[in-house]
């Protein structure tokens, strides 16, 4: 017996989650099996589509001249505004995002029309013969040009607590500062691609990489002007999302099936890489003000900080991802006195979207900046000054926007992690290293992360699914959540294989379809498995019910009775087997399959005023990173990660610690590598690999070490889990604290740094 074997055959002996599994669709994938958009089977005439793009940042778009691109080989036509049968402007909550450019243009690389050709290449080039006759218009590319001018996709929000002011103005201590912190390119190995395929009677099939297939099947039949009934959109996993995926691939999926009604083909519309740049938007940069003041022993007094949300040019869910930084600026810390005041700013650059963290990080980068330069104001260690702001002491519970804090096991979780990591110990020895070396200067941070978890829109936090058991006892999960390489659809036939007693192996996952879960949310928040696991734990739970009832019957004994396990189902006076009972069950006319339906419990919030419960609860977790800097080049190298993460009882222990792993180090990309470049014109220059550098294998750190914490979930969350998609991402925060702790080391005092910390910003701080 192979290692695979062996490992599943010790799997099928115990119940399914709370251990490790292959991902469902790892042998797959590994083999080049694994079905993504571009490998469907093209039917029989399929055309390509391109994008034909804006080249000036903001103007009013006077013509489009087609007529090079249509005399190319292969070229079938070309989709602009005029040829929308349904409304203009995508179905947007703020409705303000045409679909195609009407009379104006509003960002450098905004789609003007749709190129249709034979081939993917003849698209491409076609797209770029076509002149755009626009006049260029005075645009803005600053974050802090568009406060000036008062130019906002959203009004302001504050939310304030106490008086700040006064909390300042008494204190014994106070600084103020700025920061500006980037914004991430989303790097999908996957890009954004939609096949739309025409059906009969004016229905439409829709193939789209996305992680809300229920909003793709809205915005598809709102263009078309059609009802949703008539759209059917389906996605069996994703290349990787992260946000990305959550609205924006609706634009490529729109643009394909309005190609695909004017020239009644089959239309796939797979973006270039560079355009997918081009195109599509980002992690949201931020710029910060802030003022405060605090006590000897650094806990702060009273804080009044501003949020510059850099949205771009339309809304998209720049409300939500700006209303979740203001939630989390506290991220561990109490804060008594303060007043946060969120700008949601309108620049002519690409519409910002959704990224892993949805503006929580953002949020807690700031408060982390803060803690750290009131340490080194008073020359006392950071951990130090982070402890004595934390949750829980002095029954310091609720946050700024009302909610209390129940959960909190922050205290024992950094006195674990200081121990395990050894970080009085290394902070002197990094002391003795410091003074001794002129040119290569370490540095050492441990960073808290507390995240709530639910979607902030409290409607998002439902979810269905369909569980179906076959007479041979495979059973067969549907649900609305989808897969991006996250390992939901593992989790979730892991879940279902332990209520129904049978080996994980019996369960099967098919592709996500909204003919079968109708207004699914995204998968995003953390909360797939949250949702959809507890979901499909109701549907397999009413047909463990259902048998159950039969089982009785026949025996003559209570349906509690009846046990399901091991793939046996034992009752007083006789065992089966799965697949026998239910082959007796079928011919007895019991139903074997069902559907199941989850709402999270306890949330609410006012979204004017920002107070409430937004969240079920709260995964936490610390990180301790230890760097090295060279103070000539600035270029800088993480040398060693201790993680203690908090996911409560564990699902899938090598998915959860795989999340953990890859969120940690696309944090470090963001704070450290990844850096976006818009030039005066409102030009990205960072557009592709070449420029844009994601974190590499030789960017991991040798010593990468990551535990979980023991406890499970104090909330009744499905198997005492918790979610772990985003919580890990801010962990990464305390690479960039490392890094200030090196420079400040290097500068004898405090230091200012903008992230990311690339060689340049680093040079830049150690010689202010």
């Amino acid at each position: 017996m192979n290692a695979p074997e062996k490992f599943l055959a010790r799997s099928a002996a115990r119940p399914a989650a709370g251990h490790s599994h292959f991902h469902e669709s790892a042998r797959a994938q590994v083999a080049g099996a694994a079905t993504y958009i571009d490998d469907i089977p093209e039917v029989k005439g399929t055309l390509h589509a391109a994008p034909i793009l804006s080249n000036v940042a903001r103007g009013r778009l006077r013509g489009v001249d087609a007529s090079a691109a249509l005399a190319m080989a292969g070229v079938k036509d070309v989709i602009l505004a005029r040829d929308i049968p349904g409304d203009t402007v995508l179905a947007t909550f703020t409705h303000d995002e045409p679909v195609l450019a009407l009379d104006t243009v509003e960002f450098l690389g905004q789609v003007v029309g749709i190129v249709v050709a034979e081939t993917v290449m003849q698209a491409r080039r076609a797209a770029r013969k076509v002149k755009l006759d626009i006049e260029a218009l005075p645009a803005i590319v600053d974050v802090r040009e568009a406060l000036k001018a008062e130019s906002f996709v959203l009004p302001p929000v504050t939310v304030r607590r106490g008086e700040p002011e006064q909390g300042i103005a008494n204190a014994p201590h106070k600084l103020s500062g700025s920061l500006d912190v980037g914004g991430q390119e989303h790097f999908y190995l996957e890009g954004q691609v939609g096949y739309a395929l025409p059906l009969e009677q004016d229905q439409w099939w829709i193939y789209s990489s996305t992680q809300h297939p229920g909003e793709v099947q809205h915005w598809v039949a709102h263009a078309l002007g059609l009802e949703s009934h008539a759209v059917k959109v389906e996605c069996r996993r994703m290349g990787g999302g992260f946000g990305g995926k959550e609205t924006q691939a609706g634009h490529v999926a729109v643009w394909a099936a309005l190609a695909a009604r004017k020239t009644k083909k089959p239309v796939k519309l797979r973006l270039d890489r560079d355009d997918d740049f081009m195109v599509t938007g980002k992690r949201h940069p931020f710029a910060y003000d802030w003022e405060v003041g605090f006590d000897d022993d650094g806990r702060i007094t009273g804080l009044k900080l501003a949020l510059l949300a850099n949205c771009g040019w339309s809304a998209d869910l720049s409300g939500p991802v700006a209303d979740r930084a203001v939630f989390h600026a506290d991220n561990a810390y109490f804060l008594g006195d303060v007043e946060i005041v969120s700008y949601r700013c309108k620049t002519n650059v690409q519409s910002h979207t959704a990224f892993r963290g949805f503006g929580g990080p953002q949020g807690m980068i700031v408060t982390e900046a803060i803690l750290g330069d009131i340490a080194r104001a008073l020359g006392k260690d950071p951990l130090d000054v982070r402890r004595a702001n934390l949750y829980g002491i002095e029954d310091r519970n609720v946050t700024h926007y009302d909610m209390q804090v129940e959960d909190n096991i922050l205290a024992p979780l950094l006195a674990r992690l200081e121990e395990n990591a050894s970080y009085r110990k290394r902070r002197a020895e990094i002391a003795r290293w410091n003074a001794g070396s002129q040119v290569i200067k370490r540095g050492l941070a441990i960073t808290p992360v507390k995240f709530g978890i639910s979607f902030t829109a409290t409607f998002f936090n439902q979810a269905g699914a369909l569980v179906h058991c076959y007479t041979d006892g495979s059973v067969q999960v549907n649900h609305g959540g989808t897969e991006m390489g996250q390992g939901l659809h593992t989790k979730v036939c892991q879940i279902v294989a332990d209520e129904l007693g049978i080996p994980f192996e019996r369960v099967r996952i098919t592709a996500t379809d909204t003919s079968k879960i109708p207004n699914a949310s995204a998968t995003a928040a953390s909360s797939g498995t949250d949702l959809n696991g507890r979901a499909a734990q109701f549907a397999a739970r009413q047909v463990r019910e259902r048998l159950a009832a039969y089982v009785a019957e026949k025996q003559n004994c209570r349906p509690e009775q009846v046990i399901f396990a091991h793939g046996q189902v034992s009752g007083p006076e006789a065992v089966m087997t799965w697949e026998q009972l239910l082959d007796d069950a079928y011919h007895s006319r019991v139903q074997l399959w069902s559907d199941g339906f989850y709402k999270t419990p306890k949330i609410h919030y006012d979204k004017h005023t920002l107070t409430g419960r937004p969240f079920y609860y709260f995964a936490y977790g610390a990180a301790c990173t230890e760097v090295a800097i060279d103070t000539l080049t600035g270029e800088n190298r993480v040398l060693k990660v201790d993680i203690l993460h908090d996911v409560g009882k564990s699902l899938n222990p090598a998915i959860d610690v795989g999340q953990i792993e890859g969120g940690f180090i696309q944090g470090m990309g963001w704070l450290t590598t990844e850096q976006l470049v818009w030039n005066d014109k409102g030009y990205l220059a960072t557009h592709a690999p070449s420029t844009y550098k994601i974190p590499a294998t030789g960017d991991v750190p040798e010593h990468f070490k990551v535990e979980l914490w023991h406890e499970a979930n104090r909330e009744d969350n499905v198997g005492g889990s918790k979610a772990v998609g985003e919580p890990p991402f801010m962990l990464a925060i305390s690479v960039w604290e490392a890094l200030r702790d090196a420079a400040a080391a290097a500068n004898l005092g405090s230091v200012r740094m903008d992230a990311p910390a690339t060689a340049e910003t680093v040079l830049k701080a150690l010689r202010a």
